[in-house]
Order: structure tokens, then sequence, then C-alpha cells
């Protein structure tokens, strides 16, 4: 009798798929609200976040709604589009990192051991240096460069995906369906595309979530230490280094932006624990 081995996604998803764990309705609605306010935010900016409009700290009223920062700037105008940069370099970074993450990973994983291993330790050499101090060196090398940014997202974040991603590619590769394939003929190619990539989509999305989780972080400190777009734009994290002497004067300038970053890193990190969760089970 021949035993028939089959790819753990090639498999009915209904018993994958029954009785996993939803994401939590008012932590994902949390999320997706702050990511539209950060992303559509400038276009209901009441005022030019860049124009000085009153004096300095003045309190809310009917035409400053969360009142004025530092330097006469309307509040809400600049929060309404000071989560623009942040969010999308930190989307940004994420995509390089995943990108940089999984072909290095799994070229990692399907060449000889000893060039895999190659492979990582230089990959490892980035995570020797401290992120942050990655950031630092290309964003004060490219003053006011977003790309910069982007680049040093990546680039502290790439290590950590690049050896999650081998090490789940080398799990499916020394499975007993992928030598199967190689033993019937199927050629490495074949064996990428069809069992190797769709078995660690699941860990793949995984990582990229939790590495979003840091980007968010690594791009909102990056902006309270004044980097990236030049002083003038928006940004929730400058807004918070910014307005943080005159809080006792007004308390919604550095309270606003910083609740903003507080809730979208947390709702964020929530969804990805769970994410985490599922994926883990699912693989069961």
């Amino acid at each position: 009798m021949t035993t028939v081995l089959t790819p753990p996604r090639r498999r009915a998803r209904t018993a994958r798929t029954a009785g996993r764990p939803r994401p939590p309705l008012l932590t994902g609605a949390a999320t997706l609200l702050v990511l539209l306010l950060a992303l559509l935010g400038p276009l209901a900016a009441p005022h030019s976040p860049t124009a000085q409009l009153a004096a300095p700290f003045q309190q809310p009223d009917g035409q400053f709604l969360l009142g004025t920062d530092v330097l006469g700037r309307d509040v809400a105008s600049r929060v309404l589009g000071g989560g623009r940069t942040i969010v999308l370099t930190a989307l940004a970074g994420t995509a390089a990192a995943g990108a940089v993450g999984m072909s290095a990973g799994v070229l990692a994983a399907m060449v000889s051991r000893r060039l895999g291993d190659l492979t990582v330790r230089c990959v490892d050499a980035l995570a020797v240096l401290p992120a942050l101090l990655v950031v630092l060196v290309l964003a004060a090398g490219f003053p006011g460069s977003d790309a910069a940014l982007v680049t040093a997202v990546a680039l502290a974040t790439a290590p950590f995906s690049t050896r999650v991603l081998r090490a789940a590619a080398d799990t499916v590769l020394h499975s007993g369906y992928v030598e199967a394939s190689l033993a019937r003929g199927d050629t490495r190619r074949a064996v990428l595309r069809h069992d190797v990539l769709p078995n660690i989509a699941g860990p793949a999305l995984m990582d990229t979530a939790l590495r979003l989780v840091a980007s968010l972080h690594l791009t909102a400190t990056a902006g309270f230490l004044g980097l990236g777009r030049g002083g003038a734009a928006p940004d929730w994290g400058r807004m918070v280094s910014e307005n943080a002497p005159g809080a006792t004067l007004a308390a919604a300038p550095l309270l606003a932006p910083a609740l903003l970053l507080v809730l979208l890193s947390v709702c964020v990190g929530l969804l990805a624990g769970r994410l985490a969760d599922t994926v883990g089970k699912g693989a069961a």
C-alpha cells in the first residue's frame, strides 16, 4: 500500500480554521481609526499645520479646538497631519525589511549549510548594532530624508526576519513531502514555489506584524529626536519633544500626539500578538 505525502497547505481548510480565535473587534476598530486618522487626517486639517496663527500655548477655543503649540501653530491641524509620515515610513521600512528577510532567509535555507550559515552571519553583523544607532547614523547623514529613515528602519529589523524565515523554510525543506517531491524529480524552483513559499506564508505574516510594531517605535523615536523630515513638518514624535517644556501651560499639544502614538503602538502590538497565536495554533 502506497502512502501519499501531502503538504500541509493542500489539506482541507476546514480542519485548520475551525476554532481559530478572531482578532478582538475593539482593538481592530481602534487600530483602523488611528490609521485612518494618520493617513487621511491632513485632508481634514482646518488650518495650515506650519503657519503661526496665534500666541504660543493658547488654550482651546472655538477657533483652535486643541489650542496652539510652542510656536503658535494650530495643534489640531498638526495632530491631523502628523501621523501620515510615521505610519508610511514604518510601513515602508517593514515592507523593505520583509523583502530582505524573505529573500535572505529562504536563500540561506535552500543553499548548502555552510553557505547558508555564511549568509546569516553577514546579516547578523547588522543585528549587533543597536537599532537606534543605525537610525541616528543614517538620518543624521542624510538630514531631512525620509528614504534614509526607511532604510535605517529596514536595516535595523531585517536581521531578525532573516533568522525567523530561514528557520521556517528549513523546517519545510526537511519535511517528508518535500523529500518526496525531490525524489520524484521536482526541481528546486518548483519546490520553492509550490511547497516552501506557501507553507512559510503564515510565519512571514506573523513576523511582518511584529516588525511593524518595532518600526513604529523606531520611527516615532526618530521624530522625537528631530530626525527625518524637516522640523516645520508635523510629526507626532517631534510634537511631543517640542511641546514638553510647556506642558504646564497647555497639556493638549503634548498629550494629543503622545496618546495617539501609544494607542497605535498598543493596538498594533495586540493584533500582532493575536496573529502570532492564530498562526501558531493553525500550524499545530
